[in-house]
């Protein structure tokens, strides 16, 4: 098999076979795209609405609803940037190989990433709000919680905004991490603690691993793959630059049109969550009364709930038959923010975990729970069940095999009860997402497409980056891990190149690598900047 040419001139060969990206949308495409940017505004406006009057709920001061609009347009506007500034990792392969026109791949992929949203997990986002302070968490509709989901989203805009305007497939996901990084850094150091009790670490260390490893997969992976096809698929135009227009074979054309679509679709599931997951959070404190909890589940689980909250706390009890604490809570905060075990603990646990059973006993079902006391009762199933895994992760209390059961049973169930995303919460992020695909995806697609490599894309390059990220970050979704979608895609081309014996260019490389090098310091930096500023002016 022959194998492709180093070009020395591969600015000259890049021309050549470059794709059109100077066709403007026309007037019909413009009239769809604001018609449903301005619905999805419309419709959240209308669920925010609607939810509130559903509860009867008295309006005193719009001053709350201002905050909530603000939060929310910036969160969404979060979203809105990540999907433009993330669509070239999976329309560049079909596009550079001729299999679809720019801006049908364009709009093929919003709609992909759209479904994405739609039918996710939501593991990811509640990953993500992990990561932040637990007393922030809890206190997420003060002043200093406001300041949090303002400087962590902001700082996040700013260097997606700043990377896109280089053209840097830099990693939304990583810079969302370091912001909230930052914003937990910044919290302890204002308290007089020290920065690194401000997050949880083993989290931010599994989420880390999880972003190292994911480009060095597609890397590998992208390279393996395609030196297979050359082993056992012989057509040579797979292996060399497109000519003029050319598409390829029905069936590698059929491969890449299959992976931009899986890679959208995955896009949409993983990234589209970490916006839930901040928006709910926002809801959760501007709007308890409707958002702190499930208000739809049934009435037999909330019974179903409140037994098992007794058989647990009466396991807990025979592990440690020491009086209650006074205050639990508080016992129970000191640990989930320093991990340091006192005796007290799974006294304190038992006697939260039974005051939560008897509260959701005694109003009957968390829907005729009241709204001044839903934040409440949301914070101490909150704080549980923080307590509950980390008690797991790092081994406290040497429980028999019942008493676990009991805690891991008891805990899905608070789960259940505070961790849920509004449908009309995924449509929003989902439109916003789907829309921000569609505009300013040029400068990255041409990065990706052109400037890794020193030959022009080949099919068979383009179809085995794709197969890879595709693969990688839908097992990812499954495991509830936020990877980044531009560091899989991006190093599974250049793996391709490599592979191909097309080589790197290396500037291009240096730049990739030094964006990623610096996003994470960079958030951390800005946003933890941002919260000390705002938490100044609130």
């Amino acid at each position: 098999m022959a194998t492709p040419s180093y070009c020395p001139d591969a600015q000259a060969l890049a021309s050549s076979v470059k794709p059109q990206f100077d066709k403007k949308p026309g007037l019909f495409t413009l009239v769809i795209f604001f018609g449903v940017l301005a619905g999805g505004l419309l419709f959240t406006a209308y669920s925010l609405m609607h939810d509130v009057h559903e509860l009867g709920t008295v309006v005193t001061t719009w001053t709350p609803f201002v905050l909530l609009g603000v939060a929310l347009l910036i969160a969404l506007g979060f979203e809105f940037v990540n999907g433009f500034h993330d669509t070239a990792n999976a329309v560049a392969t079909v596009i550079y190989t001729n299999s679809l026109p720019p801006n049908f791949a364009v709009a093929w992929s919003g709609f992909f990433n759209f479904l994405g949203v739609l039918l996710s997990s939501g593991a990811v986002a509640f990953g993500i709000i992990a990561l932040l302070p637990v007393e922030l968490i809890l206190q997420v509709g003060s002043s200093a919680g406001f300041a949090m989901i303002f400087a962590l989203l902001i700082a996040a805009i700013l260097w997606n905004l700043g990377t896109w305007w280089l053209g840097l497939p830099a990693s939304s996901s990583h810079t969302l991490i370091g912001s909230i990084i930052g914003v937990g850094v910044a919290n302890a150091l204002m308290h007089g603690r020290d920065g690194t009790s401000g997050v949880d670490w083993a989290q931010a260390t599994r989420i880390g691993y999880a972003l190292l490893l994911s480009p060095l997969v597609g890397f590998g992976f992208a390279a393996l793959l395609l030196l297979a096809l050359r082993a056992f698929v012989k057509n040579r135009s797979l292996y060399s630059a497109p000519e003029g227009n050319t598409p390829p074979p029905w069936w590698i054309r059929g491969l890449l049109i299959l992976t931009c679509t899986g890679v959208s679709f995955a896009h949409g599931s993983n990234d589209g969550q970490k916006g839930m997951g901040l928006i709910m959070l926002i809801l959760v404190g501007t709007l308890p009364m409707a958002y702190a909890l499930n208000r739809t589940m049934p009435a037999d689980q909330a019974l179903q709930f409140a037994a098992v909250a007794q058989v647990t706390q009466q396991a807990l009890e025979r592990s440690a038959p020491q009086p209650a604490p006074a205050d639990p809570r508080a016992i129970l905060s000191d640990y989930v923010g320093s991990k340091d075990v006192t005796p007290q603990l799974i006294p304190a646990l038992a006697a939260l975990t039974g005051h939560i059973g008897n509260e959701v006993k005694g109003y009957g079902s968390l829907s005729k729970v009241p709204a001044e006391a839903m934040g409440n009762v949301r914070n101490d199933m909150y704080l549980t069940s923080e307590t509950i895994r980390l008690m797991e992760k790092n081994k406290v209390g040497n429980f028999d095999a019942d008493t676990v059961d009991k805690l891991q049973l008891f805990k899905q169930q608070i789960d259940n009860a505070t961790r849920f995303i509004p449908l009309w919460v995924k449509i929003a992020v989902a439109i916003a997402l789907g829309l921000g695909t569609m505009v300013g995806w040029k400068r990255i697609v041409v990065t990706v497409g052109e400037k890794i490599g020193k030959t022009h894309l080949t099919y068979a390059q383009g179809a085995s980056a794709e197969t890879v990220a595709m693969l990688t970050i839908g097992a990812a979704d499954m495991f509830g891990l936020p990877v980044s979608t531009t560091h899989v895609l991006s190093s599974g081309v250049a793996g391709t190149m490599v592979a191909n014996g097309g080589g790197l260019q290396m500037k291009t490389i240096r730049n990739l690598l030094m964006a990623w090098v610096l996003t994470l310091p960079a958030a951390i930096l800005l946003s933890g900047s941002l919260y000390w500023l705002f938490t100044q002016l609130f």
